[in-house]
């Protein structure tokens, strides 16, 4: 068993079932056992972890909400939201690989592929014999997917894909890219794989961010996709956004796994440093700081709690994500920052676990939706009027 028991001040578990403890149980120990011994090392050396991979297949953690007939776990989604929380208690770079493989290779195969692409890939997908990633974001499209370049272009027998994407996680690891590019005009789906001509993936370095993560651009120079590699399903850019939001899903609980490691650190530091005869956890200003981070971690657990009942039953919008993403992310960040200054100096080493999610979180409140456009997703919701322009 986990010598981490959890944030759990308004007795959550209560809602819980026996189950989606057991699941968060199971996570939280394989965190504290494989991944914590080695993150900080890996986080310096900027290299994912690579064993990892066949271990998280084994317990089920790639494809959990999908069903057991194509490798899934068939965990509802409050069970999965537990694992991503998880697993960014250890690193943002491990529940972003977990994510996209996820929520964005699996999900987009199984929702929008043929059978007989469901059958091929999701199997070996969910046992992490094959490592998937995927390719929306451009160099010069982030926030505004659809302005995308990227074109494909009929052919004999298929399509010849021309473009880049970038910022794109697990790329070079990746024997299967799902990419987005314009046809006739509107966004379709391929299935690019590892050595098609044409197609390169190079690792992009000089992070200061998910360093423990691979982040790749993908170069597609007249690579021909054979016509089954296309996702039959997939028409228009509702097909990326709907696996966008997938994976919004998860960054809003993974991030709460972040803040409660931050505040968790910031406890047992606060008690056992001693200032002016005694701990620093018996003076007002850091109290007030312990007690900002309990209650915001506190808020967002039941927030998502409730996001996860509503996925299952069916009645979840969208906009909904947006709300506990935007929110989670920067409640996170906020107390990684404020756990730094609690720890004072020692807060920069690599003893502790802040500053490396510090950083991390930079870039988890950017991807997948800026703060500024989940605020806009939010606002025209409320308000009936779009102010994206």
């Amino acid at each position: 068993m986990s010598g981490y028991s959890g944030v759990d001040y308004f007795n959550i578990d209560l809602l819980l079932s026996d189950e989606e403890k057991m699941v968060r149980e199971m996570v939280r120990d394989f965190v504290e056992d494989n991944i914590i011994p080695v993150i900080e090392k890996h986080y310096r050396e900027g290299t994912f972890p690579m064993d990892l991979i066949p271990k998280m297949g084994e317990i089920g953690l790639f494809g959990a909400n999908l069903p057991s007939e194509y490798g899934g776990a068939d965990m509802n989604n409050v069970a999965y939201g537990l694992v991503m929380q998880e697993l960014e208690r250890g690193d943002s770079g491990v529940r972003s690989f977990v994510s996209v493989q996820s929520a964005l290779v699996m999900y987009p195969i199984y929702t929008f592929g043929s059978e007989e692409q469901r059958r091929k890939w999701l199997p070996k997908l969910a046992k992490g014999e094959l490592i998937g990633c995927f390719g929306l974001t451009e160099p010069d499209f982030g926030s505004n997917p659809g302005g995308m370049v990227t074109k494909a272009e009929r052919t004999e027998g298929g399509y010849i894909l021309n473009g880049a994407k970038m910022w794109i996680t697990n790329g070079t690891l990746a024997d299967v890219a799902v990419v987005w590019a314009k046809l006739d005009g509107k966004v379709a789906g391929f299935l690019v794989e590892k050595g098609m001509k044409g197609f390169t993936a190079p690792e992009m370095k000089g992070k200061h961010s998910l360093r423990a993560s691979v982040t790749s651009e993908l170069v597609f120079d007249s690579v021909f996709i054979p016509e089954e590699n296309r996702l039959p399903k997939a028409e228009g850019l509702k097909a990326p956004l709907m696996c966008l939001n997938q994976a919004r899903y998860g960054i809003a609980w993974g991030v709460v796994g972040s803040a409660m490691s931050c505040y968790d650190s910031s406890l047992k530091y606060a008690l056992s440093r001693v200032q002016f005869s005694k701990p620093i956890a018996g003076y007002q200003m850091t109290q007030e700081k312990l007690v900002h981070m309990v209650t915001e971690i506190t808020k967002a657990q039941l927030m998502n709690l409730q996001l996860g009942r509503l996925k299952d039953s069916g009645d979840l919008r969208f906009q909904q994500v947006s709300m506990a993403k935007r929110n989670n992310c920067d409640m996170a960040l906020n107390i990684a920052r404020m756990a730094r200054g609690i720890h004072g100096a020692n807060g920069i080493l690599d003893e502790y676990p802040v500053m490396r999610h510090a950083n991390n979180l930079e870039s988890v409140i950017t991807y997948e939706g800026t703060h500024e456009m989940h605020t806009l997703i939010i606002g025209e919701d409320i308000t009936g009027i779009a102010a994206f322009n």
